[in-house]
């Protein structure tokens, strides 16, 4: 099967959909929000970005918290948004600060950046069958009184939705849980019991990672693990992160010599979602006198994006082979001397496609359409999306919420009741349509289970059909050996079923 681009432009709807038998999360839309900007006057428009999972709406607003590199943020069921910090403070969903919501992580670290920390600070963290209790995990730094070095504390928040109206009130801030020396970003992935969480942070200079166990109760365990890599240098500030299958763990780290970075790399192992338990570390360098910041997985974890400031990398995280897809443009936004658009942060957003900011303040974000297709078909559009408004490296920190139950390595599942749900949402869209017969699918499969999308004409006879991987979301597909005509394209996965229609024209 050839793969194809198609132009964001080109984008036409002609759908019907028919829901059969279905099945539906109920946190579906947690991950769908980023709010975007960084001016501290509420006068001075910033922005937010919704996305589904094709496509996003920006709208300009005003807005009291700002993002200096850490945001957390989650919705509830219908993507309406709940609550969001900036690591210095909390908000409910009127954006004011939620009762209680002050005073998040008190250490110079906040005096320093009252507009928010830098880099992957914070998450939110919910349960599938508990919609009023949320936990934050958050992180800082502060001088140890005794040695006077910076020392990196991960801390834990609770909130209770259903207090003050449903506006929420913080019920316990600013609990210690890991007081060491750490670098920046903390990241999660769901237990294979499909409830609790696994929460990462990373000590510094070191190989060793921090893991948090996370129940509906509170803390279970701390543990630590040595990954197996030659220690590299203090002091780093890059993004950690999983693939959406939980399958794959992804770190930066570099060596420090004569005061030049070089080399930098990147820490790729395997995670074991059951026991905890990281395997097969790999460490791959990228490049030989440059920092490393930003990291992401394609939705199906067959590559991961590392950057510099200046380039774009694309892992094969199966070959481990390295291809550099894009290079700075030299781009200034918003002005022609300032300020330099640049890589830095990733985002990997509901519509499955990653999102870069800058290492600067400025008005343009970078997107890239196909983050599962290799080399430069991944189509990273540098600078393709003006905000309006001054935003500066911040990114949503999500972790995947669709992760449900996997008891092939013997965990058993924890979550009830899945089989009183009736009703799943695909989010089957196709576009452009019409089409000359080249065209992209964007879905969501059930939790752990595959896909097959097949295309009918209209006597009812198969004319094609193509197996869709477990976590997958975007396919692009080349049926144009197809006759001119209406076709019924459907995607099934076990006992559900939801169909389009397809028309292909060509002039």
């Amino acid at each position: 099967m050839k793969k194809v681009l198609a132009h964001k432009s080109q984008v036409w709807l002609f759908t019907t959909l028919t829901l059969v038998a279905c099945y539906s999360s109920t946190y579906s839309q947690l991950n769908n929000t980023w709010l975007i900007g960084n001016q501290p006057l509420t006068t001075v428009l910033k922005a937010r970005m919704v996305f589904d999972s094709t496509n996003y709406v920006l709208t300009q607003e005003n807005r009291k918290m700002t993002f200096e590199g850490t945001e957390a943020t989650i919705s509830d069921a219908n993507g309406n948004l709940l609550m969001s910090s900036n690591g210095v403070w909390i908000a409910d969903a009127t954006g004011d600060t939620m009762m209680n919501g002050g005073g998040l992580n008190p250490s110079w670290d906040v005096n320093a950046h009252p507009r928010g920390l830098l880099i992957n600070g914070n998450i939110f963290l919910s349960f599938p069958e508990d919609s009023i209790n949320y936990f934050l995990v958050h992180q800082c730094t502060f001088v140890d009184p005794t040695t006077y070095s910076n020392i990196g504390g991960v801390h834990l928040s609770t909130i209770n939705k259903a207090l003050n109206n449903g506006l929420g009130v913080v019920t316990s801030i600013n609990d210690t849980l890991i007081y060491n020396s750490l670098t920046w970003g903390v990241t999660a992935c769901r237990h294979a019991n499909g409830r609790d969480w696994w929460v990462i942070v990373q000590k510094d200079s070191s190989d060793v990672v921090y893991k948090i166990l996370l129940t509906p109760n509170g803390v279970d365990t701390i543990t630590t693990q040595h990954l197996g890599y030659a220690q590299f240098f203090n002091g780093n500030v890059s993004q950690i992160t999983f693939s959406q299958d939980g399958k794959k763990f992804i770190q930066n780290n570099y060596h420090y010599i004569a005061g030049n970075m070089h080399p930098s790399f990147v820490i790729l192992a395997d995670f074991d979602r059951c026991t905890g338990m990281f395997s097969n570390t790999q460490t791959i360098q990228l490049t030989q006198d440059s920092y490393l910041w930003g990291l992401a997985f394609s939705p199906s974890g067959k590559y991961a994006y590392a950057c510099s400031s200046l380039y774009l990398f694309q892992i094969d995280t199966d070959s481990l082979t390295v291809d550099t897809v894009a290079t700075y443009d030299g781009f200034y936004s918003p002005y022609s001397w300032c300020c330099a658009t640049t890589f830095w942060t990733m985002y990997l957003a509901a519509n499955g496609k990653i999102y870069m900011t800058s290492g600067n303040g400025v008005q343009h974000i970078h997107e890239m359409n196909y983050p599962d297709s290799a080399g430069t078909a991944c189509d990273l559009q540098q600078h393709a999306i003006n905000l309006g408004v001054w935003s500066f490296r911040a990114v949503p920190n999500h972790p995947n919420y669709y992760l449900g139950c996997d008891t092939t390595s013997g965990c058993p599942c924890l979550i009830t009741g899945i089989n009183d749900i009736k009703q799943y949402d695909f989010k089957f869209s196709i576009s452009p349509n019409p089409s000359n017969g080249n065209f992209k699918i964007m879905y969501l499969l059930p939790q752990n289970s595959k896909g097959v999308l097949e295309v009918f004409d209209l006597t009812g006879k198969k004319v094609f059909s193509y197996n869709l991987p477990q976590w997958s979301t975007l396919q692009n597909f080349d049926l144009s050996f197809l006759s001119n005509g209406v076709y019924h394209c459907s995607i099934k996965s076990g006992n559900y079923y939801v169909q389009k229609k397809l028309a292909i024209i060509r002039y």
